[in-house]
Order: structure tokens, then sequence, then C-alpha cells
């Protein structure tokens, strides 16, 4: 496969590889249309309990392939529905960073509940390049997470910034070695699977911005027709892992 998305499941992870290693994992257009079906996939298999989003071999995305990109009539509407796909998926999502994550890459990886990236990454936002209005919807999901001066800076310079800044500003949740970062990604998802779905799908929602009153009414159902902190309570007081059984309705994701 020249250009296209990869994806496998395993251990109730499922791990979606960007690949495109001519163009150092660029976007192009058939594989920003590929993600939201995928999504849509993933959300409904029950086995599958978080993503991980990663670039295949030494990169994770260098941004939009421009060149398959010219002849689209909405080349920045693709890229939006593939990051509003991604930001509203129901389960925990895991971007995990080596080399460059730039322009539409790390507007995926913005898109990601959290970001692991390898020491030496690279990260940049570059739309002031090319003289392209960066979409309102990227732009509130950046400053939430980067603040509005660090947002700025990326935007308006489009200068492509280190771990050690992008872990300072929130860009990034952890920064390890290269020798050590798979191992750590195995290890925080491993312990995603066997935490508490309810939990996670909840606060994924309430974290997305103020809850609506029949939202808040719906997790408390949830919560109470269930059985998730009877086995959650259960287990501690028995010495032994919880065994959790909600899972979140197909379709289901942040309330927006």
């Amino acid at each position: 496969m020249e250009s296209g998305l990869q994806c496998g499941r395993r251990d109730g992870v499922a791990t979606v590889r960007l690949h495109h290693p001519a163009k150092r994992n660029a976007m192009t257009a058939a594989m920003w249309r590929e993600l939201p079906p995928l999504l849509d996939d993933l959300a409904a298999d029950a086995a599958v309990r978080a993503v991980v989003l990663t670039g295949s071999g030494a990169t994770f995305c260098a941004g939009a392939d421009i060149a398959s990109l010219r002849g689209d009539s909405a080349p920045q509407g693709l890229a939006l529905a593939a990051e509003e796909r991604l930001a509203a998926f129901p389960k925990p999502t895991l971007a995990v960073v080596r080399g460059f994550c730039v322009g539409g890459g790390c507007q995926l990886a913005v898109a990601c509940d959290l970001r692991f990236a390898a020491e030496g990454a690279r990260f940049g936002i570059t739309p002031a390049k090319l003289g392209i209005v960066y979409p309102a919807p990227s732009t509130r999901r950046l400053v939430e997470l980067v603040g509005p001066s660090a947002a700025k800076h990326l935007l308006f310079s489009a200068e492509l910034i280190g771990t050690d800044r992008a872990l300072r500003t929130g860009l990034v949740d952890e920064v390890l070695p290269e020798e050590g970062l798979d191992a750590r990604v195995t290890e925080f998802t491993r312990a995603l699977t066997r935490r508490s779905q309810l939990t996670q799908a909840a606060a994924k929602e309430f974290a997305a911005g103020p809850a609506r009153p029949d939202r808040v009414r719906y997790w408390s159902g949830q919560a109470a027709s269930g059985t998730e902190a009877q086995e959650g309570v259960a287990a501690f007081l028995e010495r032994r892992a919880p065994v959790f059984t909600w899972s979140p309705p197909t379709g289901a994701g942040p309330s927006t």
C-alpha cells in the first residue's frame, strides 16, 4: 500500500497508523476520507476500548499532501470532518508522536485525548505559510489545550517547537526516550482497557464542554442502572482487579 491507514486490534487496543512513507505520512485526500468510517467501525466494536493514533516509521505526520488536495473542492472540509470525528470518538484516544507532527498531523494529534511523544519530536501548525485560515473549531480546540498565547504563537509564526516547549504548554502529556516509548504506551493503554468505560465516557463528554441537564441526567441514569460502582467497591474490598462490563452505546460520543 503506497498510502492509507493501517489498523490493527489487539488486547482491547486499536492502533491506527498513518501510512504514506514517500511523503513522511502526509495526509492525502483519500486518507482524510478514510478516517471517519474507520473510527465509526472502531466505535461500534465492543472489543476495542482505546485507540492509538501514530505514524509509520520515524514520523507521525508531515501535514497534508498538498499535491493530492489541489484538485479537491474542499480540502479543509475533509481534514475538519476527520478531526471532528476523532474528537467525538467515545473511547479514549492517544496520539503517539515520533519525528514531525506538523499541520494536519498536529490537527489530528490535538483532537486526541492525550499525546505521548518521543524525545526529539517536532510540532507545528503551519497555515500561515500557505495563507490558509485555520478552521474555527480547530483553533478553539488548540486554545483549550494550550491556552491563547501558546496557540497564537503556533498559528501566527508557523514555527516548529520541540518537546520541551510542547510539554511546558500542554501540547503533549508525556515525553519519553525513543527506546522507552512503546513500552510506556503498552503499559498505559493496558491500564485504560482495565478501567471503567462508564467513567471514561462520562468524563470525556463532561470535559468537552458544559454539560446539558439532559446529558447529566443520562449519565446519572447510566450509573444508577448499572453495576459498575458495585463491582469497583467489591473488587477493592476483595483486593482483586475489577471486571467492568459497561460499554458505550453505538454512536455515542461527547455532547457538542
